[in-house]
């Protein structure tokens, strides 16, 4: 096994894996003869769109409010998301008894906001096109000062972003066929890619540190919509960049940058970035629920669009592991999306 330094290393991505057994489902892995035959690779599918509200982000949301004191826990927490991270730390809340109060744009999903609220979560919406209004930063650290709230970011907390890790830890146990800490030889044999959506880095940057640490040649791949590609220009240029407000369906990869937390761990951890359009993440959508018999999110898609357009190109015969880490479409967004042009 190969350890990181930093502020988030393959232990804390194991210590949280043990923490979230019994509590996250550990979802599983598909395959498809027909996506093999088209790419002409072996693809592993990790469906956290079967996750507990419906995405990745209630690993990390867990973790890091179970690490909480009591006292913190009492007083409650506080999160800014546009919907899954939303869901996640309103339905670990509800777990463990914590209020939870979450700042939402108020052009979320509608699906997002009623689940959100569903699970118990006060929400506190603002306009992110109104020049005038706070951010939803702002808001967050003004919520948090006021009312003696914890604030937990959707992706920029190391608690967070272990917790998000356990879901490519999952992935390489699954196809190792071994529980936790039984492949600790770096094995070579089992993927040679992993494919994972890029937001503020959470998930990629705990998909690296897990992955690598079991199977250090494997290349962990971020993938980005293009008109949100702020991840891929700071990768390149290894200077932080900044998108505001990108126009895109993939609303979870809508963050306006990557954190001070992610961003180096990106650089150190990730092997590659790369874009895909809006366009491809429909065609991704259409085949997914088509082919695969998969509802996901535009978000969610991100990493398999990425190799049905051709954005990343493994060498025949690789295997190639694809996070697909969110089912939370908008049903009636989604029939428009899909509705022939």
């Amino acid at each position: 096994m190969v350890e990181w330094a930093g502020p988030v290393g393959h232990r804390d991505v194991v210590a949280a894996a043990q923490r979230l057994r019994g509590v996250a489902l550990r979802t599983p892995v598909m395959t498809s003869r027909t996506l093999d035959e088209r790419l002409g690779c072996k693809v592993f599918l990790k469906c956290e769109n079967l996750q507990r509200a419906g995405a990745f982000k209630f690993r990390g949301a867990y973790n890091a409010l179970a690490l909480l004191d009591q006292r913190a826990r009492a007083r409650g927490a506080v999160a800014y998301s546009s919907g899954n991270h939303a869901q996640a730390l309103a339905l670990a809340g509800s777990l463990l008894h914590v209020p939870v109060t979450i700042v939402m744009p108020v052009d979320s999903p509608a699906v997002k906001l009623a689940a959100t609220r569903g699970y118990g979560a006060e929400v506190v919406t603002y306009d992110r096109f109104d020049p005038d209004s706070e951010t939803r930063e702002a808001i967050g650290h003004r919520l948090a000062l006021e009312r003696g709230l914890t604030l937990i970011p959707p992706f920029d907390h190391r608690d967070v972003i272990a917790g998000q890790g356990t879901a490519g830890l999952e992935l390489v146990e699954q196809l190792a066929g071994a529980s936790e800490g039984e492949r600790e030889d770096g094995n070579n044999d089992l993927l040679d890619y992993v494919l994972t959506p890029c937001g503020g880095g959470g998930l990629l940057s705990g998909t690296a540190t897990a992955v690598k640490g079991l199977i250090p040649r494997c290349r962990v791949v971020g993938i980005e919509p293009d008109a949100g590609d702020d991840a891929t220009r700071s990768f390149h240029t290894r200077t932080l960049q900044y998108v505001d407000n990108p126009d895109t369906i993939a609303d979870g990869a809508r963050t306006p940058s990557l954190g001070e937390i992610t961003f180096p761990l990106v650089l150190e951890r990730v092997d590659e970035m790369a874009t895909v359009s809006d366009d491809a993440l429909v065609e991704t959508l259409r085949f997914a629920m088509e082919r695969l018999k998969l509802v996901v999110e535009p978000t969610g898609v991100l990493g398999l669009a990425a190799l049905l357009q051709g954005a990343v190109q493994p060498p025949a015969g690789a295997r190639v592991g694809v996070i697909i880490s969110g089912g939370n479409a908008d049903l009636a967004q989604l029939s428009e999306w899909l509705r022939p042009s």
